[in-house]
């Protein structure tokens, strides 16, 4: 079995809205590339091989689109399976992909829910992705397959994530809606309107360097920013939705912890520490494409982003789109991880270069 891991993919309404605007809170333009990428591993010498695209994570962008013109963090089952709707209509090439592919012997999809797309906990919004693209896609939150742990990684940052046990919670008038988390808050009321000002303020990795940088180069926005995050938190400790959402505690070190990512590599040693069944680990949420061998030769990967992630780095001041995935040859009837490699999807007229090569040794 050939597993191809991605994540982050944050698709949105699509590029332009409706009434022929752009959409500044879409970040998916690779729906060609994507397309290619499925039609590459389904066809040839692939047409018959067993092939898993596992999507890791914030691969919808439900956290940051509004219902019926107003955003709100009341998300019901019928309002997600709405965005839903919009997300298909705003990438029709996408989801045709999907279809193909699998409609084709063999293949299937590991959908992995992660924080900007903790809506797909619906049974609602999962049944409205298989009625688009047809049978042969699971939900997971963790997908373990030989040896091999797949997961989205927001679940270390306490900001980010709620225990899985209370993800659904009564809102007003008994109404279930999602328990949202507190950066998940943050990014519906307050990050679309510092991205009309600044709409590339959430790509940057790591965010701190981009606040640094508005210190010293866009001072103005950063006196800006700092007043709207300090008047967000004042807000909020007033707001009657707060008691909605049992985790939802406001605090300023909240907001830092926003601007710092975990050490992953970290957090991927301690998963195999305590497992001795899993060899590879492989998680996403940061946009930021990385791997580690460890010394008993067990291994981390990060799958990266298709989304541009803009550098604030004086050498490089660019901004940088690499269109990278995990690939990982299994043996299932050994169960025996054959290799594993950090790729990069070049077209269809050069598919791919391998940026690290791990030929797995157990």
């Amino acid at each position: 079995m050939l597993m191809l891991i991605l994540s982050d993919f944050h698709l949105g309404k699509g590029r332009f809205l409706k009434d022929g605007s752009a959409n500044i809170l879409e970040d998916f333009d690779e729906d060609e590339k994507f397309s290619e990428f499925l039609d590459h591993y389904s066809t040839g010498t692939y047409y018959f091989s067993d092939v898993n695209i596992v999507l890791n994570g914030d691969i919808f962008n439900l956290i940051q689109m509004d219902v019926d013109g107003e955003f709100t963090h009341f998300l019901t089952e019928d309002n997600i399976i709405k965005m839903v709707d919009q997300i298909i209509e705003g990438h029709p090439l996408f989801f045709e992909a999907l279809k193909k592919f699998l409609a084709r012997p063999n293949k299937k999809v590991t959908y992995v829910i992660g924080n900007h797309d903790i809506g797909m906990v619906y049974p609602g919004a999962q049944k409205r992705l298989i009625d688009e693209i047809g049978e042969g896609i699971e939900f997971t939150h963790q997908f373990i397959s030989c040896g091999v742990l797949v997961e989205h990684g927001h679940r270390f940052e306490p900001v980010n994530t709620v225990p899985r046990s209370k993800l659904i919670i009564d809102g007003p008038d008994n109404t279930k809606i999602l328990n949202l988390p507190w950066a998940s808050l943050f990014c519906i009321y307050l990050l679309p309107k510092l991205k009309e000002i600044r709409p590339y303020i959430d790509k940057v990795r790591p965010l701190s360097s981009y606040v640094q940088y508005t210190f010293f180069h866009d001072f103005r926005f950063f006196l800006y920013l700092v007043w709207s995050v300090f008047g967000y938190c004042v807000r909020t400790q007033f707001r009657p939705y707060g008691k909605f959402n049992k985790n939802f505690k406001i605090s300023l070190g909240q907001v830092f912890k926003i601007a710092i990512h975990p050490k992953y590599d970290v957090n991927a040693k301690r998963v195999l520490a305590t497992r001795p069944d899993i060899k590879i680990v492989v998680m996403g949420h940061t946009h930021i494409t990385e791997w580690r061998r460890f010394k008993d030769g067990k291994l981390y990967f990060n799958c990266g982003t298709w989304n541009q992630v803009p550098s604030v780095d004086a050498a490089q001041h660019k901004t940088i789109t690499n269109l990278t995935y995990v690939a990982i040859e299994i043996n299932e009837k050994k169960n025996i991880i054959k290799s594993a490699n950090l790729n990069v999807w070049k077209g269809k007229w050069r598919p791919f270069t391998e940026e690290v090569v791990t030929s797995y040794l157990p």
